[in-house]
């Protein structure tokens, strides 16, 4: 492989992609053209609109990773059973045109992931951990053993959170939604408490009618709640006391207070760090 190389993170909502040059990032691009949203446009389309002209004459070669490699993608990739060492990971590629890959998403008996375990191989390198936490839609709780990803648990709380607010009788009527850290930490605190949802979910909307929780702020209220319990849940079903979290700055901030609260200690890596180190890696590993 020559000295250039391109890394797309392509999601189900967003395509995104770097542009390196002799190890330098040189162009990216972002645009809402997440496999989910592809409406009269094929992913092959799409690729050669905006990632071919990067490529100019030569076959650059792309590393793509991400929901692109599923069902509703460019071409279904088989999931990589866990445990799998990162080594496992960037040999197993598939190559969807010449010197295009898409990276194996990871299975174990209960979970997938696409598009983390690019991140992990990053991370495990920039930050090595035994558990790493990826906050997101579907949160994953991962665990390492011996440099190997031994397996890892999926926690729904992003997508949880938006059915609540966009779809239930919580988020019926509600005007337009505020930051509010005084009620995040009590939501927080009350899914540490009580990790198990089913009885505590429509506080969200009785401590609203009853003028405990202004309107504004049930969004932050419900995100602490559900954070809450998902950081309670996996760490007694884990037994961690350390962890990294991996993702973006904000998300991360809410997830470092839960952990605090919880007497576990955490770091803390960029998503996008993590992920471009591991496409370099894995370009690296097949020079």
């Amino acid at each position: 492989m020559n000295a250039g190389y391109i890394a797309i993170d392509w999601g189900s909502t967003h395509l995104r992609a770097w542009l390196y040059r002799d190890g330098q990032c040189v162009d990216s691009l972002q645009q809402p053209l997440g496999v989910s949203r592809l409406t009269e446009q094929t992913p092959r389309q799409v690729f050669e609109k905006y990632i071919q002209p990067w490529r100019d004459a030569q076959d650059i070669p792309v590393i793509m990773a991400g929901m692109i490699g599923s069902d509703a993608g460019w071409h279904t990739v088989p999931y990589l059973p866990c445990p799998v060492t990162l080594h496992e990971i960037g040999a197993q590629l598939f190559e969807i045109a010449p010197q295009v890959w898409i990276v194996p998403g990871l299975k174990t008996a209960r979970s997938v992931m696409r598009g983390e375990e690019t991140q992990l191989i990053g991370a495990m390198q920039l930050a090595p951990a035994d558990c790493y936490v990826m906050p997101g839609t579907h949160s994953k709780w991962v665990q390492i053993h011996e440099g190997s990803v031994s397996g890892f648990t999926t926690a729904m709380t992003g997508e949880l959170h938006h059915l609540l607010m966009n779809h239930s009788l919580i988020g019926k009527g509600l005007p337009e939604q505020h930051d509010n850290d005084a009620a995040f930490n009590t939501g927080l605190q009350s899914g540490l408490d009580s990790p198990s949802l089913v009885s505590r979910l429509f506080e969200a909307r009785a401590s609203r009618v009853l003028g405990d929780l202004p309107p504004e702020c049930v969004s932050e209220w419900l995100s602490g709640l559900l954070i809450g319990a998902e950081v309670a849940a996996m760490s007694h079903e884990l037994a961690v006391k350390h962890v990294t979290l991996v993702g973006n700055e904000s998300l991360c901030r809410r997830y470092r207070q839960a952990l605090a609260k919880a007497n576990i200690a955490s770091q803390e890596i960029a998503g996008d760090a993590a992920f471009q180190q591991g496409i370099r890696s894995i370009i690296d590993a097949r020079r």
